[in-house]
């Protein structure tokens, strides 16, 4: 399926019946990331979302940079949501995805039942680092930053460093959906338009605190975040906080360890008809 926000094509895919639940992917992947856990969502009874963000896979790429604002990323799941016919719904993200579902979750109380992020803790916390640890996890953060170099530091001798650097379990299928989609530029602009240098010593205006169920999902395996930037974000929460560590699997926890996600996301997530 197919919805317009404002003046850009986001393409989402619905699977199953029941309450609604909208899994938000992020760098460098697509919908296609959540491929373990939609079936088991889906025959546990619950509708299940999953958009191609704008700048990835089958949805429009525009060219600025501040087209990738949190912001009208934001606007985009909710124009979603609504094309999808639903007012409110659980909402799980990654990476990315998980720094967009908070900001969903701040901004639009109202549409958000519950909320499920994995890997990265809320916006406040990781961008204050709760010390020198997460700054230093996160260098490659100010080399997205210089268009053209980033990218060429990236896809050179067949994305070698890519491969080196994300250690990403589907590395192989990522870069054919990278290059055949030409998405490489469009994925570094959420850096540049969310995460510029001084966004590390200003963190700006702090989001409204988080009233809805929160569980926070981090791995052990994960080279670029603390455990600290997602437990100290019970901070930032006034609804209940729930926190789950994963030994072993690195960063794509929901490629690495499907079976352990499913089982939290299924104990998380309430059935009780639909939103």
């Amino acid at each position: 399926m197919r919805v317009d926000s404002g003046g850009v094509a986001i393409e989402y895919d619905a699977t199953g019946e029941g309450q609604p639940v909208v899994l938000i992917h992020g760098f460098p992947d697509t919908g296609r990331l959540w491929r373990h856990q939609v079936p088991a969502l889906a025959e546990a009874g619950f509708r299940v979302i999953v958009p191609d963000l704008r700048g990835y896979g089958r949805s429009d790429k525009p060219e600025a940079v501040e087209a990738y604002k949190l912001a009208t990323l934001a606007r985009d799941v909710l124009a979603v949501m609504s094309d999808a016919g639903v007012p409110r719904a659980h909402v799980v993200g990654h990476d990315w995805g998980a720094g967009l579902a908070w900001a969903l979750a701040a901004l639009a109380p109202d549409r958000v039942e519950n909320l499920t992020v994995l890997s990265v803790g809320h916006p406040t916390t990781f961008r204050a680092g709760d010390g020198f640890e997460q700054h230093e996890k996160s260098w490659y953060m100010l080399l997205f930053q210089f268009p053209g170099v980033a990218e060429e530091w990236l896809s050179a001798n067949g994305w070698a460093n890519f491969r080196a650097w994300s250690r990403h379990p589907d590395a192989d299928a990522v870069i054919a959906e990278l290059e055949s989609g030409a998405s490489l530029t469009p994925g570094l602009n959420y850096y540049r338009a969310n995460i510029p240098p001084e966004a590390w010593l200003s963190p700006g205006r702090p989001l409204p605190p988080i009233e809805a169920p929160v569980m926070g999902i981090w791995s052990s395996g994960d080279v670029a975040l603390t455990e600290r930037q997602m437990t100290d974000s019970a901070r930032n929460v006034t609804g209940p906080w729930r926190y789950e560590r994963l030994e072993g699997p690195g960063h794509w926890m929901q490629l690495e360890a499907p079976d352990q996600v499913n089982r939290l996301l299924l104990d998380f997530l309430p059935r009780r008809g639909r939103l």
